[in-house]
């Protein structure tokens, strides 16, 4: 399994500091989990290969597309700076 660990500052407010951990088996487009924390609360969650599937369809986008933007907003932290928001709700 691989894992990222990326240190967002989440629009909604950004004096915030936020942690966002993906893991992964295969690839991204596969499937993975996440873990959201502030340092005093975490958040899981999981995404399916087929909500990937549907979340590219419903924005009319190629899946191989969409699975590269989510690499570059998920993973690829520091090197996509500035690219991406985060907004936590």
């Amino acid at each position: 399994m691989e894992k990222t660990l990326n240190r967002i500052h989440p629009v909604s407010d950004p004096e915030a500091v936020h942690f966002l951990q993906v893991s992964w088996e295969k690839d991204l487009g596969s499937g993975f989990d996440l873990i959201l924390t502030d340092g005093e609360c975490a958040w899981t969650g999981t995404v399916s290969e087929a909500e990937i599937s549907r979340e590219a369809a419903d924005m009319e986008m190629n899946r191989e597309k969409y699975v590269e933007e989510l690499k570059k907003a998920l993973i690829l932290g520091e090197e996509s700076a500035g690219k991406y928001n985060f907004a936590i709700s």
